[in-house]
């Protein structure tokens, strides 16, 4: 099982995204656990999930991140503007399934 963690700032718009993307997973057959969380949460997860995804509007912390999640050897991306702001959990999925082939 691949165990993906979305992060904005509060949590908020990231658990609708992440509860869209689970159900995509899901629809897909896909072995996928998709949690939400806030930007202060994220380093209670690190040693039980295998990528963060930051959504867009929060890139000004991803430096910061990908500090943290480095000491785990997590990788952190941002998630696509486009399937943020449209809340597509497909995409989200796809673009999740792209890094974990990389």
């Amino acid at each position: 099982m691949k165990r993906i963690m979305l992060c904005c700032g509060s949590g908020a718009s990231s658990g609708f995204m992440a509860n869209n993307a689970t159900a995509a997973a899901k629809a897909r057959g896909l072995s996928i656990d998709v949690k939400a969380c806030a930007e202060s949460e994220v380093e209670d997860y690190m040693d039980e999930i295998d990528l963060v995804m930051v959504g867009p509007h929060f890139a000004h912390r991803l430096p910061a991140l990908k500090d943290i999640a480095d000491e785990y050897g997590v990788p952190v991306v941002l998630i696509d503007g486009d399937v943020y702001g449209s809340l597509n959990g497909e995409g989200l999925i796809d673009q999740a399934l792209k890094l974990f082939k990389n």
